[in-house]
């Protein structure tokens, strides 16, 4: 099975860090954030693996080369221009004709796919997103779902609304057909994918992810994310 990791970004929340090195070659606990996801991607045997970059992709591209430093195998799709998440998995994906991974490179998580790719292929889901609960709802993308599927997403709801505590957490397991949706340019996976297929065209399933995730995309976060990471180190 082949990944897809985002990490064209500009990280513009990341400033300074990010004036002269991507966000995906950001150091946490001496290790560049991506790598922490390709090493989790290799744990759970998946081997081939795609970039999808933009902003310095050449600083991304000497570092990583192949990937064989890492035992896996990378190839790049590099965004001239910003695709938004939905154009940018599109674009990745082209040639792809089986059953996918992508996830956002900017969280810090031990994802299961094992028992992620089990699950979507036991359950036939045209779509199988990992969930992760959160403190603040009201920050968040926050899922309802019925059983385990998922109905739909409310965007950063009151307390009051929020149909459960969980958090839309970036890992997606997808199905070729489902791009088929999407436009053709610039475009969000979440909106003009996940959102229309929920409850509607397909089938959606929620995994929920019991280990860590943190997500980098502010100064703040990303101190955070260290910190975090540490401690669950420590616990392990």
């Amino acid at each position: 099975m082949k990944a897809i990791i985002l990490a064209g970004g500009l990280g513009k929340r990341l400033r300074p860090l990010t004036n002269n090195t991507p966000k995906p070659l950001l150091p946490i606990n001496q290790k560049p954030i991506i790598q922490y996801a390709i090493e989790n991607f290799k744990k759970h045997g998946i081997k081939e693996i795609i970039l999808s970059i933009g902003y310095k992709a050449d600083k991304i591209k000497e570092y990583f080369k192949d990937g064989s430093n890492l035992g896996v195998n990378i190839s790049y799709c590099i965004e001239d221009e910003p695709l938004g998440t939905g154009g940018a998995i599109k674009e990745a994906a082209k040639n792809i004709n089986e059953t996918f991974i992508a996830i956002n490179g900017d969280n810090l998580a031990d994802f299961d796919w094992t028992s992620m790719i089990k699950l979507h292929k036991e359950r036939e889901a045209d779509i199988t997103l990992a969930l992760f609960p959160v403190e603040d709802v009201t920050q968040y993308g926050i899922a309802k779902l019925d059983g385990d599927k998922i109905v739909k997403f409310i965007e950063k709801p009151t307390v009051e609304e929020a149909p459960s505590n969980l958090n839309n957490a970036g890992a997606y397991i997808m199905e070729p057909k489902v791009l088929e949706i999407l436009p053709l340019d610039k475009c969000s996976i979440e909106r003009d994918c996940f959102e229309k297929f929920c409850g509607k065209k397909g089938s959606v399933y929620a995994h929920r992810h019991k280990g860590y995730w943190y997500p980098t995309d502010t100064l703040e976060k990303y101190k955070e994310a260290e910190e975090g990471l540490i401690k669950s180190s420590e616990k392990t």
